[in-house]
């Protein structure tokens, strides 16, 4: 299939687009290698995927710009694409607190142009990245996709609620068939350097202390990047339907008569922060120098992932433990850094 994967070179676009190459799909990366961290990581896994496509089955084209720029998006879809993989978008909860209008630029004007370019050219199916933030306020555990989520504790998680609200008014009215995934802390070998795991193994092996906020008490649902990039490409796989169950009266918001989807993809496995930060210093074969902080504006301190839909639906689920994902990244810092 061709398919277009927009944030191809951020850490999860990456390795999806890496697989869909491997497995020979034709690959369309789009991506505007911004400087929210360090462009030369970004610029490295695109080397990666220009490699895969020489030694590999399927093919890769590379297309750099924003998407916000319409003209650009509309001509990324001029080829004619069997599927959409949307996982490019403005990340981090912190930076949204002081850079709002980032968000609005990538999450919405981006996604819109996203919308209207499947309407316009008829894209088979949309499949898109959400994430666990818009459980928000929300404490039942484990979070369900089946329950509403209307109280979001920062701008980040507002925008991308946001985009699920408007791809189902897309599903709707124009019948565009889109999937919408809810991940949860994902993590693992070239990962950004903002999260809390690539932040913990450079302090560490620096000698230098890390904050762990929430005075350590936090539980994080993580997930290892290979299992959320398997998870994507399978639920993209499997084209949207209506629910011919669903009843106006008791609606369903995971579901639609419109052909909508909402779907956790999470380890569904919740693991203490100080537990995450041990199998770090394992790993590094080093303790680290810890500085507890209270909790962050913005954060939530449990995630949970019911990840019950996702496995009836496309017959996957998680399970990469944390231990084993963490030391593979390690293994990874340390052979790109040479630390």
């Amino acid at each position: 299939m061709r398919v277009l994967v927009t944030g191809a070179a951020g850490f999860i676009g990456f390795q999806t687009a890496r697989r869909l190459i491997e497995r020979g799909d034709e690959v369309v990366g789009f991506d505007v290698v911004n400087d929210y961290y360090d462009p030369a990581l970004k610029e490295a896994r695109l080397s990666l995927l220009a490699k895969s496509a020489t030694t590999a089955q399927g093919s890769w084209r590379f297309i750099r710009a924003d998407l916000a720029d319409r003209d650009a998006v509309n001509e990324a879809f001029s080829v004619g694409v069997d599927r959409v993989i949307h996982l490019a978008a403005q990340a981090g909860v912190r930076h949204s607190l002081a850079h709002p209008h980032d968000y609005i630029h990538s999450n919405i004007l981006g996604f819109l142009n996203i919308l209207e370019a499947c309407r316009n050219n008829g894209a088979p199916h949309l499949t898109y990245a959400s994430t666990s933030s818009v459980y928000g306020a929300n404490r039942r555990m484990p979070f369900s996709e089946h329950e509403g989520v209307d109280h979001p504790l920062q701008l980040y998680a507002a925008t991308k609620r946001s985009n699920e609200l408007m791809a189902h008014s897309y599903s709707h009215l124009f019948r565009i068939p889109t999937t919408g995934l809810r991940f949860f802390t994902v993590y693992g070998p070239w990962g950004r350097p903002d999260m809390a795991l690539f932040l913990f193994t450079k302090s560490i092996l620096a000698g230098e202390p890390i904050n762990v906020f929430n005075h350590g008490k936090h539980t994080r649902d993580f997930t290892y990047v290979d299992d959320i990039a398997e998870g994507v490409i399978r639920a993209s796989d499997q084209i949207a339907e209506p629910n011919p169950a669903w009843d106006a009266m008791r609606p369903d918001p995971a579901t639609s008569d419109a052909p909508f989807r909402v779907f956790n993809i999470g380890n569904n496995s919740p693991v203490a922060l100080m537990e995450y930060i041990n199998a770090i210093e394992e790993a590094l074969g080093k303790k680290a120098i810890i500085n507890l902080q209270p909790l962050q504006p913005g954060d939530v301190p449990d995630t949970f992932a019911d990840v019950s839909s996702l496995v009836q639906a496309v017959g996957y689920k998680p399970a990469t433990p944390v231990r084993e994902g963490v030391r593979k990244f390690v293994e990874w810092y340390r052979d790109y850094y040479r630390a």
